[in-house]
């Protein structure tokens, strides 16, 4: 008879207490189904159809958690990474998620045991790092505080804005279009390269809700340009609102060109709108800034109640503001001579497995629409391009970048303690390589991630920076193999 015939039963598989476990922890439906894809592959005679082997190859098969979101060690080069969901929490905004993830006092006064405000703690620790700001309210993202506060100060007004501010925040959105949505008329003034304070005071007038002045952080004009800074704008007497994107609170040396909210409410800016998961390092959300007046106006807009942020995220943001410094920030500012060295042991170790390793230097770039034109010296492990494929297939993933045809791993934004996680990786990877064909990836593709005019860096304005930044750095330069 064909053993394939005499097959284990789905129920006796599911039996196995290491599979009960994962039952329990995953649900019956996950489980099953991977038996269930076991058993189809021994039925095919691909593996022995006993109760152990297919428990095992079940074991072995089944996900991390009951989510489809799988970790991911980003050795790309690029900071804060749209599609990795750019910046990672610290463990402080972890361990702050993992707290509130059950009942909490989001809304509740303990003391009184009456109705507390929503992200009361949170908004303090907000406006304790910016203390230029009066007050503060915390929507799901930057671009919903950007409507939001056309929608509050601006609905069946005009905003006056550069026509050089008109841009594309990534997926298709783009600025002028959100503004519009909102009821909002948009009064363009100025040139792609030069917009001076005479144009805006020219366009404002009586039916001016507010001036907005929108940071470029995705892209950069060169040349024979001029713009207004919001000081300038803030001397038309008229509310002006600096959308900074990037989420820096304070100014950063490495980022001189960078706006910082800051330094943005000490100009005279009215409101500040930013971003929680850029430069800041948090959790994604929209921080609105400044004046007690406009913040009180849009906290109590209908809009707000839709977009309001949920207790994880107000837990989060609250742990990054007080907490210690964000990996974020580390990975900014580690030195290029401390990457350098760890991509030399790690490359010495992969070596000595008998591995095609070797350090290089390697520029590395903030991304998520910040700081474009910044190149971050460091160090990468530079390793034969068809080692790509198995590193963002394995466990963990690993997202590396095409580079003068090979696989770098850029370090900056690995941290230090996930090194030796990173060279398992790379061997398993070798490992899977050698078994492979030698181009089951295609990488010749145009719209492959892994080809070298392709980055899997978000929107495409930002992932052409991005591409641009890569390419103007130092990267490729062979640093002592030991």
């Amino acid at each position: 008879m064909d053993p394939r015939r005499r097959l284990v039963r789905t129920d006796t598989v599911l039996a196995d207490p290491r599979l009960a476990s994962a039952a329990r922890r995953l649900g019956r439906g996950p489980v099953k189904g991977v038996v269930t894809a076991v058993l189809e592959r021994a039925r095919a005679g691909e593996l022995p159809g006993d109760a152990g082997t297919v428990a095992d190859a079940a074991v072995a098969a089944l996900p991390p958690t009951a989510a489809g979101l799988r970790p991911v060690l980003n050795a790309s080069g690029v900071l804060l990474h749209t599609n990795l969901g750019r910046a990672p929490l610290s463990a402080a905004a972890r361990e702050a998620v993992l707290a509130a993830a059950g009942t909490t006092d989001v809304e509740l006064d303990l003391a009184t045991g009456g109705r507390g405000r929503r992200g009361r703690t949170a908004l303090a620790a907000l406006c304790e790092r910016v203390p230029q700001a009066e007050a503060a309210h915390v929507v799901n993202n930057g671009a919903a505080a950007l409507v939001l506060a056309a929608a509050a100060l601006a609905a069946g007004r005009e905003i006056v804005i550069s026509r050089g501010e008109l841009v594309e925040i990534g997926d298709g959105f783009r600025i002028p279009e959100l503004l519009a949505a909102t009821g909002a008329r948009l009064r363009e003034v100025g040139t792609t390269n030069r917009t001076t304070p005479a144009d805006y005071a020219a366009a404002v007038g009586p039916d001016t809700g507010f001036v907005l002045k929108v940071h470029p952080s995705n892209f950069r004009v060169t040349g024979f340009t001029r713009s207004a800074g919001v000081a300038e704008l803030a001397a038309l007497g008229v509310p002006v609102v600096s959308d900074i994107g990037s989420g820096l609170l304070a100014p950063d040396p490495l980022l001189p060109e960078e706006p910082d909210a800051a330094g943005q409410l000490r100009a005279g800016a009215a409101l500040v709108t930013a971003s929680g998961d850029k430069l800041l390092g948090g959790p994604q959300c929209g921080l609105l800034l400044g004046r007690s007046g406009p913040v009180r106006r849009l906290a109590r807009h209908p809009l707000a109640r839709a977009l309001r942020v949920d207790k994880l995220t107000l837990a989060a943001l609250e742990a990054t503001l007080r907490g210690p410094a964000t990996p974020t920030h580390r990975a900014l500012h580690t030195g290029a001579g401390e990457l350098r060295a760890r991509a030399e042991g790690i490359a010495a170790g992969l070596r000595a497995a008998g591995i095609d390793a070797c350090a290089v230097e390697s520029g590395a770039v903030v991304g998520g629409g910040g700081a474009p034109g910044v190149t971050l010296d460091g160090a990468a492990v530079s390793l034969p391009a068809g080692y790509a494929g198995p590193l963002r297939r394995g466990t963990p993933a690993v997202l590396g970048r095409r580079e003068r045809g090979r696989c770098l791993l850029d370090l900056r934004a690995v941290p230090e303690e996930a090194d030796r996680e990173l060279a398992a990786a790379v061997r398993a990877a070798a490992r899977t390589a050698a078994r492979e064909e030698p181009a089951p990836d295609h990488p010749h593709h145009p719209h492959h991630p892994d080809h070298p005019d392709h980055t899997a860096e978000g929107p495409p304005a930002e992932a052409a920076a991005a591409r641009a930044d890569l390419r103007a750095g130092p990267g490729g330069g062979e640093l002592p193999c030991g």
